[in-house]
């Protein structure tokens, strides 16, 4: 009998969550890349880059403000970790995922 902590084989419905399919290698690496992190990574980065901005403008505690900024951040490390670890990654993809990662920490 498996511990509770051992994986699913792969295709079972445990694994295939969304966040599951990412981390797991289970889905293009493509999609993974280009529409997950390039598309929606970069538009969820820059909507809470904006609304930190409006939030100072607004007089807003800086430390809220920089605390929304900073909020997409387990997700950035989510993305180009999923990325780094999908099974076709190779040098390029893996150093655009870094190049990403650092470019989301300041904008």
């Amino acid at each position: 009998m498996a511990g509770l902590n051992a994986l699913p084989p792969a295709g079972t419905a445990r694994s295939t969550g969304f966040l599951a399919q990412r981390w797991r290698g289970q889905r293009p690496l493509p999609a993974l890349l280009w529409r997950d992190m390039l598309g929606w990574g970069t538009a969820i980065n820059l909507a809470c880059s904006g609304l930190a901005l409006g939030l100072l403008a607004a007089g807003v505690p800086a430390v809220l403000a920089v605390a929304v900024h900073f909020a997409p951040l387990p997700w950035n490390l989510f993305l180009a970790g999923s990325v780094w670890r999908h099974p076709q990654a190779g040098p390029g993809s893996r150093a655009l995922a870094a190049a990403w990662l650092g470019l989301m920490l300041v904008v």
